[in-house]
């Protein structure tokens, strides 16, 4: 199958099945990013749309436990910055209809946590085709940046298909199991 032709097929399978007692716990994601034992608490999230896996719970319990967290701002030409976010700021909607923060502060984070439509074994990520983590990986190469999938287990796909501007994931992490 084609990358469309997966996107396609998961994004309805996600529409269908999202519940939200189908979730990741938050605690168990903040538990597995703590034992990363990272020295810059600073970590880059997305805001949950389009039935993503739902993160407005996790984002609330690492700004607790005093992690930094940054959402995604959409730039020029397919670009994108994360800015700081705490919980009761306000958030613009951007043209892609993704809330991000009134940009003030510009993180670099050390931790991302990124959504998908669906993934692979070999923790290989089919986003929504704009490229903007590739981009954003892409630029930050240098940075010791952990990669961090967010799925539900049922958007999982036997293989996908792989170019050269994709950028492979640390880790998925899903309700059933974390791969890497």
């Amino acid at each position: 199958m084609s990358k469309n032709q997966i996107r396609k097929k998961i994004l309805n399978l996600r529409e269908k099945l999202y519940s939200e007692n189908l979730s990741i716990k938050a605690e168990e994601v903040l538990k597995f990013i703590k034992k990363l034992n990272v020295k810059k608490k600073i970590i880059g999230c997305y805001y949950p749309v389009n039935y993503e896996l739902n993160t407005i719970e996790l984002i609330k319990k690492l700004i607790k436990n005093n992690y930094l967290v940054g959402l995604p701002v959409i730039k020029k030409n397919y670009h994108m910055d994360f800015y700081e976010y705490r919980t009761n700021d306000p958030l613009n909607v951007s043209r892609y209809g993704i809330p991000e923060p009134i940009k003030q502060k510009k993180l670099v984070p050390t931790i991302l946590l990124i959504p998908m439509v669906a993934f692979d074994k070999n923790c290989n990520r089919l986003g929504y085709g704009g490229g903007f983590y590739d981009r954003f990986l892409e630029k930050n190469q240098n940075i010791n940046l952990i990669k961090i999938g967010l799925a539900f287990s049922f958007q999982k796909v036997n293989q996908l298909p792989v170019s050269k501007f994709d950028k492979k994931l640390d880790y998925i992490f899903t309700e059933k199991k974390i791969y890497k």
